[in-house]
């Protein structure tokens, strides 16, 4: 793993979670900060340079977990750090699957935050019955894991639109929780949608009618838009989420400015339109984000290929953390990139 450099064991990136605004479903124990000039040369991406495709990150008492997709580390693989920078394996947080579930394709996890021992997690999986992608539900006592979920069918499986993947938790300023996905339209050729909708205060249950967000309807996002997440910034809401074919170079970010997490949502257009983190010489296609912030600066994590392995399982797609500014009311990324400098 290439290693932050020296004197970064408490990084200036101890950071709050993102699976909603500060403050929400992400309590967080402040970190002591290193003096400047322990780093001075700050950081090396990727953070975890081992196939960790779709990652999410939340914070618990001061230390973040992340999950990803399945991979040989389990069905949802997980990983545990101080600094957000240097990571350590948990295991499987969800070593066993629900009835529902057929083994192979457990995909792109995200947890809210309850409380101090309940966490729930939002993921993807083959469901037996319909041979879709369906979204489930399960909780645990621990951010470690075990997640269970003992449902005899999905959450959320709309077979007819080609499934329903890459689930998004949100919990708006009033305490309101919600959940955001996107319809897996590709597999069978028909419009994507990202489709946002209520939970109940438990999170394991919907309430009310889904409504339709975005779908593809922009040049570069090629046959679908994917891997939503709902960010709270200055009053306006911030739906960023991914494009394209997620095994090529012209994967991306986008997003669009939303009314409310129910939308409705607009894309930038014009000179403004297109995506705003894509390929650079240090990293391809980048893409399926989270958002976290601490002490003004905001951080994307993301996931990314080496450009040159795209497509490769080793070492797949590893987990990137790019700063991201804001420019009169538009989210700017600078990178990805491999070293990242402490900025004055």
């Amino acid at each position: 793993m290439r290693r932050i450099l020296a004197g970064l064991a408490g990084s200036v990136l101890a950071l709050v979670a993102c699976t909603a605004p500060a403050g929400d479903d992400n309590p967080s124990t402040a970190t002591t900060l290193p003096t400047r000039e322990q780093n001075a040369m700050g950081f090396t991406n990727p953070v975890h340079d081992r196939d960790f495709p779709d990652p999410a990150v939340i914070s618990v008492d001061g230390t973040w977990f992340a999950y990803a997709t399945n991979s040989r580390a389990g069905h949802m693989p997980a990983l545990r750090s101080r600094d957000l920078v240097t990571w350590d394996p948990v295991g499987d947080a969800m070593p066993e699957l629900a009835p529902w579930v057929t083994a192979g394709r457990t995909w792109a996890p995200e947890v809210a935050v309850h409380g101090p021992d309940r966490y729930v997690a939002y993921y993807t999986a083959l469901g037996t019955d319909s041979g879709r992608q369906c979204i489930g539900r399960a909780v645990a006592s621990s951010p470690e894991g075990p997640f269970v979920d003992e449902s005899a069918e999905p959450l959320i499986c709309q077979a007819d639109e080609g499934g329903s993947i890459d689930a998004s938790p949100f919990t708006d300023t009033d305490g309101t929780r919600y959940l955001l996905w996107k319809n897996d339209g590709n597999a069978i050729g028909v419009d994507t949608w990202i489709y946002a909708q209520r939970l109940s205060p438990d999170g394991l249950t919907l309430t009310g009618a889904p409504v339709r967000l975005i779908k593809q309807d922009q040049a570069w996002e090629g046959a679908l838009v994917e891997g939503p997440f709902l960010w709270l910034h200055d009053g306006r809401y911030y739906l960023f989420y991914s494009a394209n074919d997620y095994g090529s170079d012209a994967y991306a970010v986008g997003y669009a400015v939303c009314d409310g997490p129910m939308g409705p949502c607009v894309k930038p257009s014009g000179s403004a339109a297109g995506p705003i983190l894509t390929t650079t010489e240090d990293a391809a296609g980048p893409g399926h984000c989270v958002v976290v912030e601490k002490d003004g600066r905001t951080w994307m994590v993301h996931h990314a290929w080496p450009p040159d392995a795209v497509g490769s399982a080793v070492p797949g797609r590893t987990m990137w953390l790019t700063e991201l500014t804001w420019d009169d009311g538009r989210p700017v990324l600078d990178g990805p990139r491999a070293e990242v400098p402490i900025l004055p």
